[in-house]
Order: structure tokens, then C-alpha cells, then sequence
């Protein structure tokens, strides 16, 4: 965990700084959006997946959503070459890409990954905050609502961050159908299992494998989802360890369940970022970690099965 730590903060740290130069690289050809203090950019960075549950490995791509502030649609920047709002956060989203992913003599920066942007690869690059609200809570799948669990702001400004956490808290503390919801879950992972899973006789996949690392994100999400309208304080961190603390801390996982299932998450990472250093795929030989895994497998029978 504390490696995941560390790799997270530097990647934050980039993600400011791409952001800055983008931003005042069109600032100065096209102005300032309106509205904006000293110092914002009235854009906010989401970050998704491992970025999002502070949980990155050894070359991990980032998964991101940008979203700005800016409501009205028909504003325009200062400048002497003004653009409209939406163009100017499209060409900076872009921009940002671009340096992320630019290949120098020592490699590129980070892969990006945004296919979770509202409509996925169909969707704008960016966002404004009102259309995102809008499709969280009129369009979007259970599976979004799944990855918005593990989502938070990882750069940007204060003010559109404060506007993208109360979004998402609405749209995840809505009341469910828990059977419904579990039957989603359940039809997604195994989705997700049969075009994923790389394990084969003697190799087991860490993470899509049956009893690994995704099966116990999809039930921590499934848990979040399904009782987030009675325990608001599970929103309060994005990551799996401490997710399954709050549930059991609300009763809504036993605290041998959720210790079993913690040792099991932790073990599994560690194997990841071990064979991510050797340049090595998520497989490992069937007789590790066995233990961990049928504990997995057997809460997920009890939680998702029965």
C-alpha cells in the first residue's frame, strides 16, 4: 500500500503540472475563461480505477475524467483570439493528452486512459459539471455508478472539486434494488471474466481470475452501492482497504470477512507489483496464494451467489 501511495502522489504531481502548462499555454493565445480567481483554471481532474483508489503500480496508465465549471455555454475567454468555453477545455483536455502521451528519448509520461468520460469514446473529451450530473443520474449504467465509488479529484480547483464530490455523493447514496443491483454486478463481472481472464491449467490471473483482485473491487462496489443511502459515511474514501473497514465498521460485513478479505487484497498487490518489476504478466503459478483465494471465492459465493 505504501508503494501505491507513493506511485499515486507522483503521478498527482504530474497531473498538476501538465495542467498548468497546458492551461497557460492557451491562456496566452486565447485569454482566461470568465469567472475564474487568481490561480484557477475552472477545470477539475477526476481520477478513476487505481488513480482513483490511490492504488497505481508499476506502470499503470491513468484513468481520467476532466470536467470544468463553467455553466454557461455561450461565455467565451478574454482574450484577443477569444474561443468559446467548450472549445477552449476541449483544446486544453487535448493538450494535456498530448504531453501525457508525447514519446521523448526517456519514453512518455503516462498512458490515458479515458474511456469512462460520460458516453465513453463516443463522449467530448470534457465535460461541464452540469452535463456530468446530468448523465450520472439520467444515463449511466451500474457499472459507472461502480467505477464512481474508487473516483475523486486528484487535481484542479478547489470550488469544481467541492461541485464534483457533491455530484457524486447524490448519485451514489440513491436508494437501490439490492437484488436488481447484485444481478448487474454479477452479469458484469462475468462479462468482464470471460473476455479478460488470461489464467490457463497452472497459471492463475491476480487480477481477473476467479477469487482475485477484481471480484473483491466488485463487491466492495456492489456494497457501497447497495447501502451507501444508509451510510453515507462509507463516500469518504475511495480505496478498497479502507472501504471494507467502513462496511464493517456499519455492520454490513463481518469483521472476520472484511480482515480475511483485506490480507487477501494486499496480498495479491504485492504479487502484481513484484511481477510488474520483472516485466511480467498479472499471472502467477496456481499453487500461490491459495489460501486467499478461496477465501474470495467463498465470500463472493455467500455475498453475490446465494
Amino acid at each position: 500500500m505504501v508503494v501505491s501511495d507513493y506511485l499515486t502522489e507522483i503521478a498527482e504531481t504530474a497531473i498538476a503540472r501538465v495542467m498548468e502548462l497546458a492551461f497557460n499555454e492557451l491562456v496566452r493565445r486565447h485569454g482566461r475563461p470568465p469567472g475564474l480567481a487568481a490561480g484557477e483554471t475552472g477545470l477539475v481532474v477526476v481520477g478513476y480505477g487505481k488513480l482513483g483508489g490511490i492504488e497505481l503500480g508499476y506502470g499503470s496508465d491513468l484513468d481520467m475524467v476532466f470536467l470544468h465549471g463553467i455553466d454557461d455555454p455561450l461565455a467565451e475567454t478574454d482574450g484577443p483570439k477569444p474561443l468559446a468555453v467548450d472549445l477552449f477545455y476541449a483544446r486544453l483536455a487535448r493538450r494535456m493528452i498530448h504531453i501525457f502521451t508525447t514519446r521523448t528519448p526517456a519514453g512518455i509520461l503516462y498512458e490515458v486512459d479515458m474511456r469512462l468520460r460520460p458516453h465513453g469514446n463516443s463522449g467530448m473529451m470534457i465535460s461541464p459539471m452540469r452535463g456530468f450530473e446530468t448523465y450520472q443520474m439520467r444515463n449511466a449504467w451500474t457499472w459507472e455508478h461502480q467505477a464512481l465509488v474508487r473516483a475523486r479529484a486528484v487535481a484542479g480547483d478547489a470550488r469544481v472539486d467541492a461541485r464534483f464530490e457533491a455530484v457524486r455523493r447524490r448519485v451514489l447514496t440513491q436508494p437501490r434494488d439490492g437484488e436488481r443491483l447484485r444481478a448487474e454486478v454479477v452479469a458484469m463481472r462475468e462479462k468482464m471474466r470471460v473476455n479478460l481472464d488470461r489464467g490457463r491449467p497452472g497459471l492463475f490471473d491476480l487480477k481477473q481470475g476467479r477469487g482475485g483482485i477484481v471480484d473483491i473491487e466488485f463487491m466492495v462496489q456492489y456494497l457501497v452501492l447497495r447501502w451507501a443511502s444508509q451510510h453515507p459515511e462509507l463516500l469518504g474514501w475511495t480505496d478498497n482497504v479502507r472501504l471494507l473497514e467502513g462496511l464493517a465498521r456499519c455492520g454490513r460485513l463481518s469483521g472476520e470477512a472484511a480482515r480475511q478479505t483485506m490480507d487477501a487484497y494486499r496480498a495479491f498487490r504485492a504479487a502484481y507489483h513484484h511481477n510488474t518489476l520483472q516485466d511480467r504478466a498479472t499471472l502467477v503459478a496456481d499453487d500461490r496464494l491459495v489460501v486467499e483465494r478461496e477465501r474470495v471465492r467463498a465470500l463472493w459465493i455467500g455475498l453475490m451467489e446465494s
